[in-house]
């Protein structure tokens, strides 16, 4: 499912336009480029990133074109009529490597190649940057909490508070990190995600009191019921009427299959009612939370001895609180066969020149050891070293490794099947599973190992030298 497809082209900043105009004026149109993505920092202060957004990106790239409406505002912003005849035949043709969605990443990795002639690839800068920085940094974000509730039930409730449209693509990545289901109706429809929801506090005092609210949902819904039991006292009104509605339902040979609190102190009203759940028989009625959640507060309650069956979060999920934005970034890194290299100040922010691949290792426990980043030509190599220090190296030549980045898409045609938002979510959870439990700390976790090759190392410290002496 893709939005604002109609109008692709456009999706960009406007900078790539005058960009992509400047190289076709100055007759670059036919130059081919190499441009990686990556990002620098886990979100989070976690320990690594769940990749997702990649079909979504694929799928939105092969209408990445322009029409008449777009050439005719596009004239009227001030491009000039050469570059827009050029665009009115514009499909973008070039060929992208990544890794799978649901992959755990790390930073400083080139997580998708993008080659092609120098417009198509920086045209579509700002579209990759949007789709995959924002599913990957919400999809981590619900794998953190997945990480937490354990095999309890997950749902998904932000939409209300994300930000406009990208509430769809949240919902996605939601499921793709960990949750079960999704309280956005359009986002299971076209993704094919389970859909969840019960009522809010408004369903209960649109009745004269609690209970005939309560009756008249239960009537409603007898196989699907979860009552809403805070709206006016938790333990003195709503728990004590959902039992009277659940021993109603047992009699017509239903159950009720839970109560949801929404305000106040959750382990604690949730022990008590647990206890006045149990002590009418009911011990099958489960018990669902909402409100602010989060990683930690999870965490906490569980710590706390918290009786909940399953939880609703919404807010600080789909924004991704409390990381912003995930600082992924899209860089020229080869022109006309020739590597690229960008330096700064920053030296983490030294670009990795060349066409490249990635390589993980696993130790004989078959748990993820080191990520190792070659030479796209490189068959192997026995050490990784860190990326500026030579001294630093680890041997890797007794592990299994497997190369990560595969072709995903060529002349507009994606090489790779579309897979629901919970069939990428069984292939993270195998790869959580080989991640050691180091780098799941939430607090200092592990920092995991990522090296480059001696080719590669020495590539970029001969480019360094050589711009470092035009420059004095």
């Amino acid at each position: 499912m893709n939005t604002l497809t109609e109008n692709a082209g456009l999706y960009t900043d406007f900078y790539e336009l005058t960009m992509a105009q400047g190289y076709y004026l100055s007759g670059k149109e036919k130059e081919q480029t190499v441009f990686d993505y990556y990002y620098r920092t886990n979100p989070y202060k976690g320990g690594y990133l769940v990749f997702a957004g990649l079909y979504d990106l694929l799928k939105i790239l092969q209408n990445f074109r322009y029409d008449s409406k777009n050439i005719e505002f596009l004239r009227k912003a001030g491009l000039r009529e050469e570059f827009l005849n050029y665009l009115k035949d514009f499909k973008f043709r070039a060929t992208i490597y990544s890794v799978r969605e649901g992959e755990i990443v790390f930073p400083n990795e080139p997580i998708v190649r993008v080659e092609g002639n120098i417009i198509e690839a920086q045209l579509i800068e700002t579209l990759l940057l949007n789709y995959l920085n924002f599913q990957s940094l919400i999809a981590t974000k619900a794998c953190r909490i997945r990480n937490v509730i354990g095999n309890k039930a997950f749902a998904d409730f932000g939409l209300r508070r994300a930000q406009g449209l990208g509430g769809v693509h949240a919902s996605r990545a939601a499921v793709i990190g960990g949750a079960d289901s999704t309280s956005n109706v359009y986002s299971g429809f076209n993704y094919d995600i389970p859909v969840s929801g019960t009522q809010a506090h408004a369903w209960v005092q649109s009745f004269e009191d609690e209970l005939e609210a309560f009756r008249k949902y239960a009537e409603i819904n007898p196989g699907s019921t979860v009552l809403l039991v805070d709206t006016y006292n938790t333990l003195k009104s709503g728990v004590p009427n959902a039992i009277t509605v659940a021993k109603e339902l047992e009699a017509q040979g239903n159950k009720l299959l839970g109560i949801r609190l929404d305000s106040g102190d959750l382990a604690y009203l949730s022990k008590k009612a647990r206890k006045m759940l149990d002590d009418a028989g009911l011990d099958y009625v489960e018990i669902f939370a909402s409100n602010q959640l989060n990683e930690y507060v999870i965490k906490s309650l569980n710590e706390q001895g918290a009786r909940i069956d399953g939880y609703g979060i919404g807010t600080e999920l789909v924004t991704g609180k409390d990381t912003g934005a995930l600082d992924g970034v899209y860089k020229l890194v080869e022109n006309n066969g020739n590597p690229r290299l960008k330096i700064s100040e920053n030296i983490e922010k030294i670009t990795i020149p060349g066409r490249k691949k990635l390589i993980r290792y696993f130790d004989q426990d078959g748990m993820f050891f080191r990520d190792g980043i070659l030479t796209a030509d490189e068959e192997r190599t026995d050490k990784i070293y860190h990326p500026f220090h030579k001294d630093k190296n680890t041997l890797i030549s007794h592990c299994k490794a497997e190369e990560l980045t595969e072709k995903v898409m060529e002349n507009g045609e994606i090489f790779i099947d579309e897979k629901t938002p919970k069939e990428i979510n069984q292939y993270l959870k195998e790869r959580f599973k080989q991640l050691p439990d180091e780098h799941k700390r939430f607090i200092s976790p592990h920092i995991y190992k990522v090296g480059i090759s001696e080719k590669l190392l020495d590539l970029r410290d001969s480019m360094l030298k050589d711009i470092r002496e035009k420059i004095k």
